[in-house]
């Protein structure tokens, strides 16, 4: 509880004095995008971890520490971000929280991955490659940065359950015979239904 209160301080200081961002004690920090979270509910997933967090950017790699003998989550685990500036964002906002009766404690932390983590990210893999897939899908270079930059909307849209049309765009992206001369025309077609999907009747 005393970092939290040390954290919130700190943030209430430079707020006051107006300190510019690059003289923040955020800055000590520009060098890793990994942040520490402790006080989690011990039922709480890996997933259920990336959705808190991913409201302040996206996140690529997660570590829920587990007891090594039940597989059951010891309350605490490492989170990297794409970019490094939503660590701030999630350090000033998170720390001090209440998720299900719990306090959180997040804070930039120095991580280095075990061996059997990999060097990969692991949140496509845990989170499923449908995911990935709808995500590879979306071709739009602007809508990859949107994403990439931590956008509300982004991060919304990828939560909420696919539309009869998209899965239906997806299916044929994946399967449709790529010597078929109507493929272009029929996805473009498909993008526009889902784009502006036909209300039920």
């Amino acid at each position: 509880m005393n970092t939290i209160r040390q954290i919130q301080s700190l943030n209430k200081r430079e707020l006051e004095n107006a300190v510019p961002p690059e003289a923040s004690w955020h800055a000590d920090y520009r060098d890793t995008a990994y942040i520490y979270i402790g006080g989690l509910p011990y039922d709480l997933s890996e997933g259920d971890v990336v959705t808190i967090f991913s409201q302040f950017g996206e996140p690529v790699h997660v570590n829920l520490v587990r007891d090594k003998e039940t597989g059951k989550s010891r309350g605490f685990a490492f989170l990297k971000y794409e970019d490094q500036r939503s660590t701030d964002l999630a350090v000033d906002n998170l720390g001090g929280a209440t998720v299900l009766g719990r306090i959180l404690r997040v804070d930039h932390v120095r991580y280095k991955r075990r061996e059997d983590e990999g060097e990969e990210d692991n949140i496509a893999k845990l989170l499923g490659e449908t995911a990935v897939e709808h995500a590879s899908d979306r071709g739009a270079d602007g809508e990859r940065q949107k994403r990439r930059r931590g956008d509300g909307d982004a991060a919304e849209e990828r939560r909420r359950p696919l539309l009869k049309e998209e899965i239906e765009l997806e299916k044929l992206i994946r399967d449709h015979d790529e010597e078929d001369p109507m493929k272009e025309f029929l996805i473009e077609e498909k993008k526009e239904e889902s784009i502006s999907p036909s209300s039920p009747s």
